[in-house]
């Protein structure tokens, strides 16, 4: 596979992944993090950081919007819920795991 066919097949990827996300709003993102050790705003940071890489600079909240598809606040008002104990404990258990 040549670079370019092989980057646009890695960005279709993660285009299907953020699609797939976006669609399942009942999957937490300290679910993710604890089974995962990664999440939608870990996905976000990383898209943020591959464009100021490329001489785009992003904000925070404009690499998050672009991941999430509506203002972060806007997602997390709609679809976060409250940790429970246990997510927190298990999150506890993984947080040095997590970078």
């Amino acid at each position: 596979m040549d670079e370019r066919t092989r980057t646009e097949a890695e960005a279709a990827a993660f285009r299907r992944l953020r699609d797939h996300l976006a669609e399942r709003t009942d999957v937490q993102n300290i679910d993710m993090m604890n089974l995962a050790g990664f999440c939608r705003n870990c996905l976000s940071r990383w898209y943020g950081e591959a464009a100021a890489e490329r001489g785009h600079e992003m904000s925070k909240e404009e690499a998050r919007e672009a991941f999430y598809g509506m203002p972060y606040a806007d997602w997390r008002d709609r679809y976060q819920r409250e940790a429970t104990p246990g997510q927190i404990h298990d999150f506890g258990q993984n947080v040095n795991r997590h970078e």
